[in-house]
């Protein structure tokens, strides 16, 4: 309703939750003189790229110096920072999923929380806040601002479902391509570019992970009573993920280990039968050498049959060493 107003400000969405899984949107001009209602929250996301941001964030907002610069701070990792009063700093990551972009390309999301207040930004836009605003607009999303903020987690976590299971169905199709056909060969650059993707996806979401794991300990007076149990989920999940990211990374080594491996057996195999055709000509080129040589008392020289007995020299040389190479299981 008031979208394209706020964009002017730079405010991508500003609701006010109900406390019962709904939430209404409100105008920027309404912020200053705003009063919540002891079971409502607010959440306010910010375009982080726009000028009104900064300003608003920094005179307006009313938190502190230090907590404005972590959350304007160009580049960021996932983070979790207790602040007085029973706030915090959270840092997350979420599969960049954008049109044009690579998906391990994540996409930051800046949060402050509070008991009644959560304030989010973004740079890019983010997937997980527009599906969180359809389950507000069915009247199932988050009631409170500690559930709005393990639900952005939980949107974030499941995109990242989506793309590792994507690439191990790659390496899947890889290894069966492998099994089915001893001529296939895979493309280098594309299964090297799995295993980047898998290890740019883990530098973020090992400690993403920790976060979680140190917010189903954290208290916080504003936390649902289950939220611990939520957050510990989330940790499994990620858990399972990251070692499934590290399972891929060895299996594309296998699918590489094992095509250099076919290659080698493939050079092995014709430089072995290159070396037996070498071992069956080189007898026959000395006979011709050594009949060709120029001199007196070559024999056959003078007779009609000398080419023909020559022939059947080198055949039968031929076909004696032949024999003798299956007598030894050389060929």
């Amino acid at each position: 309703m008031f979208e394209e107003e706020n964009a002017q400000w730079g405010l991508v969405h500003a609701l006010v939750l109900d406390g019962k899984g709904g939430a209404r949107s409100i105008a920027r001009t309404e912020l200053d003189d705003l009063q919540l209602q002891p079971y409502e929250s607010i959440w306010l996301h910010w375009d982080r790229s726009h000028p009104q941001t900064q300003t608003w964030l920094r005179k307006y907002s009313g938190l502190s110096e230090f907590s404005c610069d972590l959350l304007l701070e160009e580049n960021t990792r996932p983070r979790l920072l207790p602040l007085p009063d029973s706030q915090l700093l959270l840092f997350l990551r979420g599969i960049n999923l954008n049109p044009g972009a690579e998906p391990e390309d994540m996409v930051s999301v800046r949060i402050f929380g509070s008991a009644q207040r959560v304030i989010s930004l973004r740079l890019r836009p983010l997937r997980a806040t527009d599906e969180l605003l359809v389950r507000l607009d069915e009247g199932k999303g988050p009631k409170t601002a500690s559930e709005l903020i393990l639900y952005m987690a939980q949107y974030l976590t499941n995109k990242v479902q989506d793309l590792v299971s994507n690439l191990s169905e790659i390496v899947d199709e890889e290894e069966e391509k492998l099994d089915a056909d001893e001529r296939y060969t895979p493309e280098h650059g594309a299964v090297l570019q799995i295993r980047r993707r898998a290890a740019a996806l883990k530098r973020f979401l090992a400690p993403q992970r920790d976060i979680f794991g140190q917010l189903t300990r954290i208290k916080l007076p504003w936390f649902v009573e289950d939220d611990g149990d939520y957050w510990n989920e989330l940790n499994n999940s990620l858990t399972r993920y990251l070692e499934e990211l590290e399972l891929t990374r060895e299996r594309v080594g296998l699918v590489l280990e094992a095509e250099d491996r076919r290659l080698s057996v493939r050079m092995n195999r014709t430089m072995y039968r290159f070396g037996i055709i070498t071992c069956i000509f080189l007898p026959m080129s000395f006979l011709a050498g050594l009949l060709g040589i120029n001199v007196g008392g070559i024999p056959f020289s003078e007779s009609p049959y000398g080419f023909l007995v020559a022939c059947l020299m080198m055949l039968s040389v031929g076909l004696g060493q032949w024999w003798l190479f299956r007598r030894l299981r050389w060929v």
